[in-house]
């Protein structure tokens, strides 16, 4: 029986915690119920004055979403005594062979610990641009929903805890485990943050590239190069590159593509014009190009895009 400790902030989301703690128990009714033992024993840890549980290799330790509204309130709780603590905690798991696992702003905690230097992770969309300036030893990778390197595991944005938790479940009991709690919980398959991520928000961090994506906008049906958009906002290409990779995580030709594909998918969902005129709209003088690039940002064809809606 695998050893799973969840560590619980205070202040931290609930909704994570649940999921975390409801994934887990389903995994053990699901394998009591086919005959077989309960692969987990879990324990949820407050994070108080009581003594550090001790820790070995195969155990587990996972971290729900720390929360935070903003960058300043996430500097804030990482500075708290419960951070630090869960921060020693992680460490000493680690360092006696236990796997690690956090998502969303929890993450950061697994930064602080030194546990992600030199190793490929995710976060939350939203916060990649701070995890950057904070852990540039970091390989982040927030298109990805849940990075497993070695034994540290990171997920994405808040409901990222459940994918993370099929992972879990996958690596320490079995795929087919896994596959059998999505289907009771009625989860489907996502592997990337992508279709979710507002390039927008993004964007609004800094001032240099929140006017480059206004120009892109203003633009949208020109055929304008990623030089033009560089000198648009009186930056060299490098210097404009390197910048918007630091705010937004995105090559200027990602970045275009994303503002013109939100674009498009509005038009797809409110409007009835057809895809070629909507290709047309958004800058692409072939519809397949278009087509090509909803599917690979949403994961959806714009037909099924106008279905959902």
């Amino acid at each position: 029986m695998i050893s799973v400790s969840v560590l619980a902030l205070p202040g931290g989301l609930a909704s994570s915690l649940a999921i975390t703690c409801d994934a887990l128990d389903t995994a053990n009714r699901i394998s009591l119920n086919g005959g077989r033992s309960a692969p987990f024993a879990v324990q949820t840890l407050r994070l108080g004055r009581e003594p550090l549980p001790t820790f070995g290799p195969g155990d587990l330790v996972i971290v729900p979403g720390l929360g935070g509204q903003s960058e300043e309130e996430l500097t804030a709780r990482l500075a708290a005594p419960a951070a630090r603590r869960a921060i020693r905690i992680v460490t000493q798991a680690h360092a006696a062979g236990a796997t690690v696992a956090a998502s969303c702003a929890s993450t950061f905690l697994l930064a602080e610990a030194g546990l992600l230097a030199g190793r490929e992770a995710t976060t939350t969309w939203w916060l990649a641009s701070l995890f950057r300036r904070r852990y540039p030893d970091v390989a982040l990778n927030v298109d990805r929903l849940v990075v497993a390197d070695g034994r540290v595991l990171t997920a994405g944005a808040a409901m990222a805890q459940m994918d993370l938790m099929l992972a879990l479940i996958a690596r320490f009991a079995s795929g087919g485990l896994s596959e059998a709690c999505a289907r009771y919980l009625l989860l489907d398959q996502r592997r990337s943050q992508a279709p979710y991520m507002a390039v927008t928000f993004l964007a609004g961090q800094d001032e240099t590239i929140a006017r480059a994506e206004t120009w892109v906008r203003a633009h949208i049906e020109d055929d304008f190069s990623m030089d033009d958009l560089a000198a648009a906002v009186g930056l060299t290409p490098r210097t404009f590159a390197r910048r918007l990779h630091q705010v937004c995580g995105l090559s200027p030709v990602r970045f275009a593509q994303r503002v013109r594909i939100e674009a498009a998918e509005r038009l797809l969902e409110t409007t009835r014009l057809s895809v070629d005129e909507v290709a047309r709209r958004v800058g692409y003088a072939e519809p397949s190009t278009l087509r090509r690039l909803i599917r690979r940002e949403s994961r959806r064809s714009p037909a099924e895009l106008r279905r959902a809606v």
